[in-house]
């Protein structure tokens, strides 16, 4: 692929062969070590989203103030491009280690900083302000990171051990969510539920403080990539990697079927397997917050071998059907899995759906009933005031799907529920009418069914890591050394921080809209659908005889 995917001179062959065994893995130990902790840093957010909102934004609309907490997640996911740009260039012309050493510190001390940010009662509009550009400074240093881990990985290990090696790597996503529910767990079992939710929210952010310290310890005992130091000795480096890789077509053609034929879909199977599920079993199913922490994580450990399985595998039969086949099995079984933890988790909800349905009685197609975006994200916004828009999140809330009907005459809105009809809005005689009809206020931890849940956690984390565990070194194969930490970063961050980040937000949005709680997973499931469809048309299937060359 180096040969056609840019018009500068052929890069240099890479030698894999100047470390030992031993010195192979300090190498993917160290990487992995200084990456887990970065994700731990930017997940510990989007675990403690539901206790910030409350604290960190205006406290007139819960669910908008958890919309924007949700929307501030998706923030620091969408600038990650921009980050990757900046760091990739960074990487190309200066070093592999250099780059991830800065942006390890910019992480850490942003997360540090985020668990001393004055409450919104304190210095009011000027605390998620404070927040948004925090998450902005994480998601430029996530922009640097992950391009530099495994290709300073990847640039020491041998092409047959590639996908083995770096799968170490992708665990690190997953680890860093897990690392920082068990903080979060620790935290919440030293002190009340009350001092948890004023101000015990803050030590797992505070805490980052000896991640960040350990972090930079680790890398700066790394050594500089063998492949990057050969091509500074010879003088191969490019002068400006972003005119080599932004300006060449044959580079930018490479990088669209990136995006569009894998990374895309790596971005929504990977955050709707790993992070949205833990968001649905709290706020859809309505499981206690404290067993979905301890069943994600139970799920994760079980099944993070799938990672060093799956990347194995591609070491030997090639990696793009074995990313293709995941993109596939999610697309077709995120809907069914979805539905099967509602019924496992609340199926006193799911029976309550079944036999007495909701109906909301409001005109869809006119503006009394509709919310635009900018409702979810501000909540003085004046949609989210609508007595039909107060119904709807109401009940999406509460994990319950409704249907809609014509108007009743002289009112907005009304909800039918158990032959009651409410007119108007009232959230009190709401709640008692949806209880009267047998709606449970939370899922009954004696009706949870643990064992189902785990299962059905561990057969996602095994879909993720069809299309995760191999991703990292098809994307070090599929460009030249001397523009790769730009030209890889940047897809793989448009599809994990822009498709990817952006869906706990958009799922969420879009079953408030449809009036159905599993409506939000369409995007998930037709990002990797279309994913795959060009995946398998268009991308190369890089095997070990490409590997025998200059990647």
């Amino acid at each position: 692929m180096s040969t056609t995917a840019t018009s500068q001179p052929q890069p240099i062959a890479e030698d894999h062969h100047s470390l030992s065994a031993r010195e192979e893995r300090q190498v993917v130990l160290a990487s992995t070590l200084g990456t887990l902790f970065e994700w731990y840093d930017f997940y510990i957010y989007g675990s403690l989203a539901v206790f910030m909102s409350s604290v960190l934004f205006p406290p007139n609309n819960p669910t908008a103030a958890l919309l924007a907490s949700l929307g501030a997640l998706a923030a620091g996911f969408v600038i990650r491009p921009l980050g990757a740009i900046f760091f990739g260039y960074l990487g190309d012309l200066l070093g592999r280690k250099v780059t991830f050493l800065m942006t390890v510190v910019m992480m850490g001390g942003g997360t540090v900083l985020m668990g001393c940010i004055p409450s919104y009662e304190s210095i009011g509009h000027l605390s998620w302000i404070l927040l948004i550009l925090l998450r902005l400074v994480q998601g430029l240093a996530v922009g640097g990171e992950y391009g530099g881990a495994v290709i300073y990985v990847s640039e020491h290990c041998v092409p047959k051990r590639r996908g083995l090696l770096t799968s170490w790597i992708q665990t690190t996503g997953s680890a860093g969510l897990m690392l920082c529910l068990f903080v979060i767990l620790a935290t919440q079992a030293s002190m009340s539920a009350e001092a948890f939710r004023s101000w015990g929210w803050r030590v797992p952010f505070i805490l980052s403080l000896v991640l960040l310290v350990i972090s930079i310890y680790i890398r700066s005992k790394l050594h500089e990539s063998p492949v990057f130091t050969r091509m500074k000795a010879d003088r191969r480096l490019s002068k400006n990697p972003i005119r080599d890789t932004f300006l060449d077509w044959g580079s930018v053609r490479t990088m669209l079927i990136a995006l569009f034929g894998v990374t895309a879909g790596m971005g929504a199977t990977y955050f709707t397997g790993q992070f949205y599920v833990m968001i649905f079993l709290q706020q859809v199913v309505q499981i206690e917050q404290t067993l979905v922490y301890k069943m994600v994580i139970a799920g994760f450990l079980i099944g993070a071998p799938a990672y060093v399985f799956f990347g194995w595998i591609s070491d030997r039969i090639g990696r793009k059907w074995v990313m293709i086949a995941g993109l596939l099995l999610a697309a077709l079984c995120y809907r069914f899995l979805f539905g099967a933890l509602l019924e496992a988790g609340n199926p006193g909800l799911v029976a309550a759906m079944k036999h007495s349905p909701v109906t909301i009685h409001a005109s869809v197609d006119g503006d009394v009933c509709n919310a635009r975006m900018s409702a979810a994200l501000v909540g003085s916004h004046p949609d989210n005031k609508k007595a039909c828009v107060l119904a709807r999140k109401l009940l999406v809330s509460r994990g319950i799907s409704f249907s809609y009907a014509a108007p009743v005459q002289g009112t907005d809105v009304a909800m039918t529920v158990g032959g009651t009809t409410i007119r108007g809005f009232d959230a009190a005689a709401y709640d008692s009418a949806l209880t009267q009809a047998g709606y449970p206020s939370k899922a009954d931890p004696m009706q949870v069914d643990v064992t189902r849940i785990v299962l059905i956690l561990i057969f996602m984390t095994a879909m993720v890591a069809m299309v995760y565990g191999p991703v990292a070194s098809y994307l070090v194969e599929l460009f030249p050394p001397h523009i790769r930490y730009t030209s890889l970063s940047f897809p793989y961050h448009i599809g994990a921080g822009v498709v990817g980040g952006s869906l706990p937000f958009l799922a969420t949005f879009l079953s408030i809209s449809g009036g159905n709680v599993l409506t939000g997973l369409w995007y998930p499931v037709v990002v990797t659908s279309v994913t795959a469809v060009i995946g398998a048309q268009l991308l190369p299937n890089i095997n070990k005889a490409r590997d025998n060359k200059a990647s």
